[in-house]
């Protein structure tokens, strides 16, 4: 009798944590499905632009985007360190670290520490500590070759993404760079977490203290139009309230002169995203890198070789496929398969390739028959709880070693099933957003499959409607219950995956068809409407809203009467002086749900 009940309790206890860890699957499964989607819509924007400059009334102010307009003009090489004392005040009552150039590992250490208590460093020494960034850099390769001879060890991190607690848990566990630790970071320092201004100086302070030992290499999100997206612009203006303009448009030529890889001992090479069938690394060394300085501006304005290839190692990924095919998930860059890495060593004589840009449950990832190394050090990047991060430890021999782990403030006081649920709930959210956001079109694919009109459907068809609107490649099925009602006969009530959801503030001079239309293509239009805001004032003319409204939606084959366009537009000009405010006018048009709690 024992034994059979410890039989019992074993099979339970295992088919419990087979259960959550399916449900931990599915939901990451589901945050990287819209993640992707997100990046195909930047591309679709970065497609309407080309779109916008053949079709617009004045096609010279819309080709400014990307040398002028929403990007301020760079702030000038020639101002010394001095000139940003005379230019820039710093008042008595700020308590925060005071900086002196050349800097010193006592005010790295400085930095380190204030940053831990959530202070901010003064705009003044932002601007300097940039300033003296982009001279250094200025002198570096596009690929800086370095050599474990000098150090016993050296450690490759990836993504951080903004958390700047994975940053000081790997100082904590690993040691600060030195001239005897040294470090490469693989790109996509920002964007998403909320430290990512905090990153950047850290990095960058060791990089003028250590400019031999700390390296840097750029990242797909190292990237104006990708901040402007993704978070970073938005934590820099809240965070730099008065010189907001001058950070970001100094640190925009920053990060174009960011170097595009690294080689370790003539063997392994490290960029942030992947290879292609056409990447060669004498052209890539050659090119003049800080020419390219934003990936939609890579593809709208230069159209030539050289930038693809930049495109390529900046966003693509790796397959287990042979081949070299176009990465139609992300909408950039490809997906590399065996044969086009093993071209390329032997054509280089490379023994590994470490890669960033792709998120992994426990960190990393070997692929390729131990050729292709991913490495993401963003741990809780969906998230609290749902992954772990990692780092790289290179010895002379070139043998990897993974160290992984988890920042935890809230998850080990909870039980697995808690951080699951947590998980679970939140990944759920974000996709009942995305289908809320395309209710007309899954409402037409299920009336294909409802030929009485009873509102019911089988769960494959349901499924199979999903699918064809949303193509996210989940596991639909499987997440009916979680989205949608079914009757006792076994048959889906399609319109019960809207039951919980609503649009935020409604203004009743939008029609359903046009609000849903603005709540799908927010964000789109939030990064378009911030780069025609050439004064950065939240302002634009009711003509350049209409104007960039009819090129959006004639684009993407939308059809919106314009009069009804024109007609909300005029209802939320409220003082009647030919222009609005697009951030308030967006905000109004996301999707909230209807259980949800306020704060």
């Amino acid at each position: 009798t024992v034994i059979r009940a410890a039989v019992l309790i074993q099979k339970w206890y295992r088919f419990t944590m087979a259960r959550l860890e399916m449900r931990r699957r599915y939901s990451l499964s589901i945050f990287q499905s819209i993640e992707y989607a997100d990046e195909q819509d930047q591309l679709q924007l970065s497609n309407f632009f080309t779109f916008m400059l053949e079709h617009c009334t004045h096609p010279d102010s819309v080709s400014q985007i990307f040398t002028s307009p929403s990007a301020p003009q760079v702030v000038d090489e020639d101002l010394s360190l001095k000139e940003f004392e005379k230019k820039i005040d710093v008042p008595d009552s700020y308590y925060g670290p005071r900086l002196s150039f050349p800097l010193t590992v006592e005010d790295a250490n400085a930095l380190l520490h204030a940053f831990r208590n959530e202070q901010l460093l003064h705009a003044r020494y932002v601007l300097q500590l940039l300033s003296e960034t982009r001279r250094v850099l200025k002198e570096m390769p596009n690929i800086t070759h370095l050599s474990t001879s000098y150090s016993k060890e050296i450690t490759v991190c990836g993504d951080l993404h903004g958390n700047l607690d994975d940053l000081l848990l790997i100082f904590y566990k690993n040691g600060l760079p030195s001239e005897q630790n040294r470090y490469v970071f693989n790109g996509d320092f920002v964007d998403r977490g909320k430290n990512s201004m905090e990153i950047l100086i850290i990095l960058f302070a060791f990089l003028l203290i250590y400019p031999n030992d700390l390296h840097l290499n750029r990242g797909n999100h190292e990237d104006y139009i990708m901040n402007l997206r993704y978070g970073f612009t938005k934590e820099v203006s809240k965070k730099y309230k008065d010189h907001w303009k001058q950070i970001l448009s100094l640190l925009r030529d920053v990060f174009s002169w960011l170097p595009l890889a690294t080689i370790i001992d003539s063997k392994v090479l490290i960029l942030h995203g992947g290879i292609s069938d056409t990447t060669d690394l004498d052209f890539l060394n050659a090119l003049e890198r800080n020419k390219v300085r934003d990936h939609i501006q890579v593809r709208v304005i230069l159209s030539s070789f050289k930038n693809f290839v930049i495109l390529d190692i900046l966003w693509s990924d790796p397959r287990s496929q042979n081949g070299c095919t176009p990465n139609k998930c992300r909408g950039g860059g490809c997906y590399f398969g065996p044969d086009v890495t093993a071209k390329l060593f032997e054509r280089y004589n490379l023994k590994m390739l470490i890669r960033s840009h792709e998120f992994k449950p426990e960190g990393y990832e070997i692929s390729h028959d131990g050729k292709v190394i991913t490495i993401f050090s963003a741990s809780n990047y969906y998230e609290e709880g749902s992954n772990r991060g990692a780092y790289i430890k290179l010895n002379p021999e070139l043998t990897p070693r993974f160290v992984q782990y988890q920042v935890s403030k809230f998850t080990r006081r909870q039980k697995l099933r808690e951080r699951v649920g947590t998980i679970e709930s939140s990944a759920l959210k974000s996709l009942r957003e995305k289908i809320y956001a395309h209710r007309s079109e899954l409402i037409s694919a299920f009336a294909q499959y409802d030929v009485n009109g009873t509102g019911r459907i089988s769960v494959n068809d349901w499924a199979a409607a999903m699918e064809s609107v949303l193509q996210l490649e989940l596991p639909w099925r499987m997440l009916r219950s979680q989205l949608a009602q079914m009757n006792p006969d076994g048959e889906v009530d399609f319109m019960s995956c809207f039951y919980d959801l609503k649009m935020g503030q409604p203004i009743k001079e939008a029609q359903p068809a046009l609000a849903e239309t603005l709540c799908r293509y927010r964000k789109d239009l939030e990064i378009i409407f911030n780069i025609i805001d050439k004064d950065h004032s939240g302002l634009i003319s009711l003509e350049e809203f209409s104007q960039t409204w009819r090129l959006f939606t004639s684009h993407l084959g939308i059809e919106i009467q314009d009069d009804s366009i024109d007609k909300l537009v005029l209802s939320i000009d409220y003082n009647k002086d030919g222009h609005i405010d697009f951030n308030e006018f967006l905000e109004a048009f996301h999707v909230v749900h209807r259980l949800e709690k306020k704060a």
